[in-house]
């Protein structure tokens, strides 16, 4: 019999203290700022960027510009495969939880979870099924089946009573639009999201997240330069509210400007019809160090670490449980 899996959530700190846990994907954005000689500065000036982005959006009754900070939160997730409890929880998933502080009344709001979005599971489907699938083919195309595992290891972590007990509200992620498609301006504009954008098509990371049950929509957000891709369960404009919004902007804004200056630290806006491109060269550089040929040899090393610690391992029980424990 297969039972349905046990989820474990781990929190820690993302300050200009935080190290690495021994169990973080190391390609992880904010585990990339805690590496090296500059990692606590890096880390200072990323957080103090985020402040200053969300002080920006948050602009009403904010005279001064420092009336909000932003607290992060890592949150790992475990997976334990085994049947009967035997201890061989597998680190599954990693996203980030917002929190906001009001320095005028000493509140501290509830932000978003969700926002960054890491995944051995998906390393490997990209980094290690992918390359495999499409050696020698002629174009590019996707397997069979292609996401479902992932999909349903993620659905099932949201019906989970270790979501329920710690979250309020369903995750929003937002990463980097696809630097394959073009993107057009629809004329729909949100006063914190910005301007939304439409595509003709979806793109494979589309795709891969509508079968974790993740609808997505296009926004860029005022005196931001390109748009990005907000993924989603239920209503982003209304189940949200402005303040859980822009610290979701402020925080992935800042990692963007970080991994992606060609996109999101560009010199000029995006126009009413924009592809992105990494090969831009009109963009400006944070002051934060970064190594991002490093980050994609490693998401291989992790893909393949994913393969042999917990696909092969459990590939049978894993078949029978997607196949028949869909959410």
């Amino acid at each position: 019999m297969i039972r349905d899996f046990n989820f474990n959530i781990k929190r820690i700190s993302f300050d200009e203290d935080y190290c690495p846990s021994e169990n973080t994907r190391i390609t992880t954005n904010f585990a990339n700022l805690a590496r090296g000689e500059n990692r606590q500065e890096n880390l200072r000036n990323a957080l103090k960027m985020i402040d200053n982005r969300f002080n920006a959006l948050a602009h009403w009754d904010n005279p001064e510009g420092d009336r909000y900070s932003v607290e992060l939160e890592i949150i790992s997730v475990e997976m334990n495969v085994g049947a009967e409890g035997s201890n061989d929880a597998f680190p599954l998933i990693e996203i980030l939880k917002t929190n906001i502080v009001d320095q005028k009344t000493g509140e501290r709001i509830e932000g978003i979870v969700g926002n960054n979005f890491s995944s051995y599971v998906r390393d490997y489907d990209f980094s290690v099924v992918l390359p495999k699938y499409n050696k020698d083919r002629p174009g590019f195309s996707t397997p069979e089946n292609f996401g479902d595992l992932h999909g349903n290891l993620f659905k099932s972590f949201l019906k989970s009573n270790a979501y329920k007990e710690h979250f309020h509200k369903p995750p929003v992620i937002c990463l980097s639009a696809s630097s394959s498609k073009t993107y057009r301006r629809s004329g729909n504009h949100h006063p914190v999201l910005g301007l939304e954008y439409q595509q003709d098509e979806l793109s494979s990371t589309d795709l891969y997240f509508q079968k974790m049950g993740l609808q997505v929509r296009f926004f860029m957000p005022p005196n931001s330069v390109a748009p990005f891709a907000f993924y989603f369960l239920g209503d982003l404009l209304d189940d949200y509210t402005n303040l859980e919004l822009i610290s979701t902007i402020s925080t992935m804004e800042t990692f963007q400007k970080i991994y992606r200056p060609e996109i999101y630290n560009a010199n000029s806006a995006a126009g009413a019809c924009y592809q992105p491109s990494l090969k831009h060269q009109d963009y400006s550089l944070t002051r934060i160090v970064y190594d991002r040929e490093e980050r994609s040899r490693l998401a291989v090393e992790q893909g393949t670490f994913a393969e042999e610690h917990f696909i092969k391992p459990y590939k049978s029980i894993l078949e029978q449980w997607s196949a028949k424990h869909v959410p």
